[in-house]
């Protein structure tokens, strides 16, 4: 669902991302660490499309991102470190918006196939799945946490109907237990088919959370681990000795 095949990019002289290769099927979550600079957004922005790729292919159900960039969008789901919502309307009116906006008929004559989710019951019942009661959606987003925020994040993704969901640093600056109810969401998501990656400096969440993690340096995908193999323990010092190689 999620791959990348020989994947570069360059800013002037140096590799921001280095001959990158990964696959991240329906249902998986990989996870990407590595130092600031490693390549982690830089990844991340590539299978966005918001940057071209130097060399490379991104793909996203198995269609290149810069070649069908319509296509693969409807497919996609993307929740930053800081999810950007409109602060004067209510978490449920921003569901709304954003899932009437996934729906609509863009300027190529595209459409999503999943059917318009847009009664307030249906809604309702999606920020319910996330952990927003009916009073919490129904506040104005501009009193929500950082934590609720990522929940209308994680609705916006279910509502949409995505089948690839980008990460980059969610669980930055959330208490211990927002961002355990976070990596409950992104298992629940895991578990309806969406493939998901994830960059992160969360050593923890990421063997909590993860099926897989990679660690990038330079660039570079330097180790991919199954997480059912290591003990929090055993990432730590793996993570740090490619740090300090």
């Amino acid at each position: 669902m999620i791959q990348a095949i020989d994947l570069c990019k360059s800013f002037g002289a140096g590799l921001a991302v280095d001959h990158l290769t990964l696959a991240i099927q329906p249902g998986e979550v990989f996870c990407l660490l590595g130092a600031n600079g490693a390549g982690k957004t830089t990844t991340i922005n590539l299978f966005l499309n918001f940057i071209a790729p130097t060399s490379g292919q991104a793909l996203i159900g198995g269609l290149n991102v810069v070649d069908h960039s319509v296509e693969t969008k409807k497919r996609l789901a993307y929740i930053p470190e800081q999810v950007t919502l409109y602060r004067n309307l209510t978490g449920l009116e921003n569901l709304r918006f954003f899932s009437r906006l996934a729906h609509s008929t863009s300027a190529r004559g595209a459409t999503v196939d999943k059917a318009l989710v847009d009664s307030d019951d249906e809604l309702l019942a999606i920020l319910a799945q996330v952990g927003l009661t009916t009073e919490q959606s129904r506040r104005r987003v501009h009193t929500y946490s950082k934590g609720m925020r990522q929940k209308v994040g994680i609705a916006i993704t279910i509502a949409k109907g995505a089948t690839a969901l980008l990460l980059d640093e969610p669980t930055s600056g959330l208490d211990p237990k927002a961002a355990n109810d976070f990596s409950l969401l992104l298992s629940d998501l895991s578990s309806r088919g969406v493939a998901i990656l994830m960059a992160t400096h969360d050593l923890f969440r990421a063997k909590e959370s993860g099926t897989r993690v990679g660690i990038m340096k330079h660039g570079r995908m330097v180790e991919s681990l199954d997480t059912k193999q290591l003990g929090h323990s055993d990432l730590e010092q793996i993570y740090l000795r490619h740090m300090h190689d």
